[in-house]
């Protein structure tokens, strides 16, 4: 999992300083590592499922790494292509929030300052004090209070499709690669446990990895990912017992 490792460590960070105090919020990763984490899961899984259920139906090593490398190809391309669009509707979403939020500041500005205000004693703030804020910050950057405040849009929530698909993509291909080296070098016969084997330590890892990476627990992030591996692949053997016709 070295991929994944540079992967987290080398994006950028976006730190807050305070009075010299230097803070950097897990949250700020939200958006890459969701879309490595989902990349790399599916690329190991599926990959290595459909390697399974072509060994399970096969005796030669020809179709298993013809099968391999082609859901390798297609997987990365479509996860990439997935991201981008689902992401980029996303971005649609907000841009369109922006606009309208700019014609309602243009013309009725002191009716979306009283929403702001409202919003501020919702959270907790007295109402001379959420008027005082909201009046503050309309002076400072209007749009932005009502995008932050208002729609709940901000730099680290706010949509990156071109980021979203790079990442998803390239951790798809990373991940599936790993199942694509035990069809080339492991024995034909009892492949599909080889593949089993390798698998879960690539998920193992890749759980305890993400878990470390965005702060959470290791022991959960790893059983989680393990599990549904497990059951993706029996499914996948179990089609290809079933189907069992020498390819």
């Amino acid at each position: 999992m070295i991929w994944f490792y540079l992967i987290s460590h080398t994006m950028p960070k976006v730190p807050i300083t305070i009075d010299n105090y230097l803070e950097t919020h897990y949250i700020r990763r939200s958006n890459w590592l969701r879309a490595a984490v989902l990349g790399a899961n599916d690329g190991i899984i599926s990959i290595s499922s459909l390697a399974i259920g072509v060994t399970t139906a096969s005796d030669s090593r020809d179709p298993i790494l013809l099968a391999t490398v082609a859901g390798l190809v297609a997987g990365a391309l479509s996860m990439a292509a997935g991201e981008y669009v689902s992401v980029s509707s996303q971005t649609d979403i907000e841009q369109a929030d922006i606009e309208r939020e700019k014609e309602e500041l243009r013309e009725m500005p002191e009716e979306e300052m009283q929403i702001l205000a409202q919003i501020y004693e919702r959270r907790g703030l007295k109402p001379q004090t959420a008027m005082q804020v909201a009046r503050e910050l309309t002076d400072a950057d209007a749009l932005g209070a009502h995008m932050r405040d208002e729609l709940g849009i901000n730099e680290v929530s706010q949509a990156k499709p071109v980021q979203a698909a790079l990442a998803s993509g390239s951790a798809f291909t990373a991940g599936g690669v790993l199942p694509l080296l035990v069809t080339l070098f492991a024995p034909v016969s009892g492949m599909e446990y080889f593949l089993y084997g390798f698998t879960m330590l690539s998920l193992i890892l890749l759980g305890a990895v993400s878990a470390r990476t965005g702060g959470s627990p290791v022991g959960k992030a790893v059983i989680r990912i393990v599990i549904w591996g497990t059951l993706a692949m029996v499914l996948s053997a179990g089609v290809g017992y079933l189907f069992g016709v020498s390819v």
